[in-house]
C-alpha cells in the first residue's frame, strides 16, 4: 500500500495535539514499516515513547477539566461519548471512569454505573471515594447490604469522610434501621458542621422515628445553612404532612419545586395533596419534564404516576389509564420484579409453617407492659383507617408500619433459618424492647405493616399475647388501588401490573385460608367496607375483641392527630366515607375483565 509520508506524518502530529495518543504511534509506525530510515518518523515515534507517560497526564488533566464542565451542566450523554473516546487512550486512568460511572448514574443506567465504578476501585484499591461512589451506585439498585460494606470500606480507608458517613445513613435508614441511621447522620454532621443535606437526612430520619420536635429542628437547621435545599423542602413537606397540615405541607412542596421544577419527589408529593384543575401551572411542568427524551426511566415511571393523578382529576380516565400503565411498566422494569418470586415466597412460608407450629417455645411466664396489635391485610386494603381508629383510644400507641418482622422474621417464616429457643427468644425480647421505647405509657401499641400477614405463624409463636387484627377489603377495589399507587419501597413489585396484582392478591388469599385454618380463633377478621357503612358498631366488635373499654373518640379518628406516614394518610384526615371501593369502576371500560374472578369469591 502506498502511503503518503508527508501527510501520514501530519496526521500523526494532529492525532497526537488532539490527544489520541495511540492513533499517533500507529501513524509513525505505518510510516517506518514502508520506509524504517525514516528520520522524522523515527524521531516522532521516540519523543512519544519518551514523553508518553507525561503527555497523557496533560491530556487527561485537560479532558478531566472538559468532562466537568459537560457534567456540570449536565450533559450526560456527551460525558459518555467523550470519556469512552479518552478510555481507548487511558484505559488505566481511574478518574476517566469515575466520570463514566456518574454520568450513567445521571441517566438512571445503574448497571453501566455500576460497572465504571467497579472498574475505579479495581484500577485504585486505595481510593475512598470510588468505594463511595459505588456504595451510591449500589443503592439505586436496592442492595443496601453491598453497599453499607463499601461505604464502611470508605471510612476505613478515610474515617472522617463526610459524605460517606451520609451515605451509610441513607443506607441504613433505607433497612429501616433507623438508630444506626441517625448515629451516622450525626457523625456526618461532627465531620462536616455545615453539612446543610446530612441535616436534612438526619432530619428525615429522626421523623421516620417519630421524633418530630427533632425532626423540625434538623430541617430548619439544613434550610438555614442552604436556604436553596430544595430537599430539605420537600422533607419539610412531608412532615407537615404527615401530622395533618396540609396547607403547609402544600407550600412546602411548592418551594420545592420553584426552587428546583425538575425535582420529582415534591410533583409526587403534591399530587396526593390537590385536586387539580385545568390550568393548573404544574400540570405544564410535569408535561414538559415528561417530553425530555433524555428523562431516565426513574423518573419517567414517577412522573407518570403524577401526570396519570391529573387526567384522573381531569376526567380523561382512558389517558390517566394509559399513564398508570405506562408508570408500571417502568416501575416493574427497575425493580426487576418476577412473579414467580413472590409464588416461591409464598410456598416457602406454607411448607415451614408446619414446623413452626409444631415448635415447643417456651416463653417465661412475666407479664408484658404492653401488648402489641398487628393490624395486617392488603397494602391498600384499610389497615391506615383502622390503626386510626385504634389510637385514637387512650390505652393505645399508635406506631405505623414497623419493619422489624419483615427484616429479621423471613428467614424463620421461611425456614432457612433453624428454629432454636435462644434464636425465637431473641426477636421476641428485641421486638418488645423496640414496642417499649416507641411507647412506655399504654397497653397496647398497633404494628400496621401490611405485608405481616406473611409472618403470623411466627407472630403467634413470639408473641402469643399479641392481638391480631385482619382487615379485608373489596378485591376489585384492593387491587385497583394498589395498581394506581407508586410505593417509595421497593418490596411491593406486583403492584405496578394487573396481572401480577391479581395473581399476588390470590397467593395473599389462599395464605389466609392457611392461617385461618390453624389459627383462626386467634385472628380477628374485619370487612372494610362494613366498617365504613357501619363505623360504630364494627369498631365496638374490635375494641371488644381487645378487651378494653370502648371510648367515643374512636368515633372521630380525623381529629388524630398522630404522624400517619403512609399511602392513605389523606383519607384518614377526613371523616369516614363511604363509596371508596367503587371507584375503579370508572376505568371498567380499560379493565379488559381482569377482576372477573374476583366475582366468585
Amino acid at each position: 500500500m502506498k502511503i503518503s509520508v508527508e501527510q501520514t506524518i501530519a496526521r500523526a502530529k494532529f492525532s497526537l495535539k488532539k490527544g489520541d495518543i495511540a492513533a499517533a504511534k500507529e501513524l509513525y509506525e505505518n510510516v517506518l514499516q514502508a520506509f524504517p530510515h525514516n528520520k522524522r518518523a523515527k524521531q516522532g515515534l521516540a519523543d512519544l515513547i519518551k514523553n508518553q507517560k507525561k503527555l497523557s497526564q496533560s491530556f487527561v488533566k485537560t479532558d478531566l477539566e472538559s468532562l466537568g464542565q459537560l457534567y456540570n451542566k449536565g450533559h450526560f450523554s456527551s460525558v459518555i461519548q467523550k470519556a469512552n473516546s479518552i478510555i481507548q487512550n487511558s484505559p488505566k486512568e481511574a478518574s476517566i471512569w469515575e466520570f463514566l460511572g456518574a454520568a450513567h448514574r445521571g441517566l438512571g443506567n445503574t448497571k453501566k454505573a455500576l460497572a465504571a465504578f467497579k472498574t475505579v476501585v479495581e484500577l485504585n484499591p486505595y481510593y475512598a471515594q470510588g468505594y463511595n461512589n459505588l456504595g451510591v451506585a449500589l443503592q439505586d439498585k436496592g442492595e443496601n447490604e453491598e453497599a453499607i460494606e463499601c461505604f464502611l470500606k470508605a471510612l476505613s480507608l478515610k474515617s472522617k469522610y463526610a459524605e460517606a458517613h451520609n451515605n451509610l445513613g441513607n443506607s441504613f435508614k433505607d433497612q429501616g434501621d433507623l438508630d444506626k441511621a441517625i448515629e451516622a447522620f450525626e457523625k456526618a454532621i461532627s465531620c462536616k458542621p455545615n453539612y446543610s443535606a446530612a441535616y436534612n437526612n438526619l432530619g428525615s430520619a429522626l421523623h421516620n422515628n417519630g421524633d418530630l420536635d427533632d425532626a423540625f429542628s434538623a430541617l430548619n437547621k439544613a434550610l438555614s445553612i442552604n436556604p436553596k435545599n430544595f430537599s430539605a423542602y420537600n422533607n419539610l413537606g412531608l412532615l407537615y404532612k404527615d401530622i395533618g397540615k396540609v396547607e403547609d405541607a402544600s407550600k412546602a412542596f411548592k418551594k420545592a419545586i420553584f426552587l428546583n421544577n425538575g425535582y420529582i419527589s415534591s410533583h409526587r408529593n403534591l399530587s396526593a395533596l390537590v385536586k387539580y384543575q385545568a390550568g393548573d401551572p404544574q400540570i405544564d411542568i410535569v408535561d414538559g419534564l415528561l417530553s425530555k427524551s433524555d428523562l431516565n426511566e426513574h423518573d419517567r415511571s414517577r412522573l407518570l404516576y403524577v401526570s396519570a393523578k391529573i387526567r384522573e382529576d381531569l376526567g380523561d380516565y382512558k389517558r390517566a389509564f394509559d399513564c398508570y400503565v405506562a408508570g408500571g411498566n417502568l416501575r416493574k422494569k427497575n425493580l426487576s420484579y418476577e412473579l414467580i418470586q413472590d409464588q416461591r415466597l409464598f410456598s416457602q412460608i406454607k411448607t415451614s409453617s408446619f414446623k413452626l407450629k409444631k415448635y415447643r417455645l417456651n416463653i417465661p411466664k412475666k407479664d408484658v407492659s404492653t401488648v402489641p396489635i398487628f393490624i395486617l391485610g392488603m397494602p391498600r386494603s384499610g389497615t391506615s383507617l383502622v390503626e386510626q381508629i385504634l389510637s385514637s383510644h387512650s390505652q393505645i400507641h399508635g406506631a405505623g408500619e414497623l419493619p422489624f418482622l419483615a427484616r429479621f422474621g423471613e428467614s424463620f417464616s421461611c425456614g432457612f433459618s433453624e428454629l432454636s429457643q435462644e434464636a425465637l427468644l431473641g426477636i421476641r425480647n428485641d421486638y418488645l424492647t423496640k414496642l417499649s421505647n416507641l411507647s412506655s405509657d399504654k397497653k397496647f401499641i398497633t404494628d400496621k405493616m401490611p405485608h405481616n400477614f406473611l409472618h403470623v405463624g411466627l407472630i403467634l409463636k413470639i408473641l402469643p399475647e399479641a392481638k391480631i387484627i385482619h382487615v379485608k377489603r373489596d378485591p376489585a377495589a384492593t387491587c385497583w388501588s394498589n395498581f394506581k399507587t407508586y410505593f417509595s419501597t421497593r418490596n411491593l413489585g406486583y403492584s405496578y401490573n394487573l396481572n401480577d396484582i391479581v395473581a399476588y392478591f390470590k397467593l395473599y388469599l389462599d395464605l389466609m385460608n392457611h392461617w385461618d385454618k390453624y389459627f383462626g380463633p386467634l385472628i380477628y377478621s374485619l370487612d372494610y367496607d362494613k366498617l365504613t357503612r357501619d363505623t360504630k358498631v364494627e369498631s365496638k366488635k374490635v375494641v371488644n375483641y381487645l378487651n378494653i373499654n370502648w371510648e367515643n373518640a374512636c368515633l372521630e379518628p380525623h381529629k388524630n392527630m398522630r404522624s400517619v406516614r403512609t399511602a392513605s394518610q389523606q383519607q384518614v384526615r377526613k371523616k369516614i366515607y363511604t363509596g371508596s371501593s367503587e371507584a375503579w369502576r370508572e376505568f371498567l371500560p380499560y379493565l379488559k375483565n381482569i377482576f372477573d374472578d374476583f366475582q366468585s369469591l
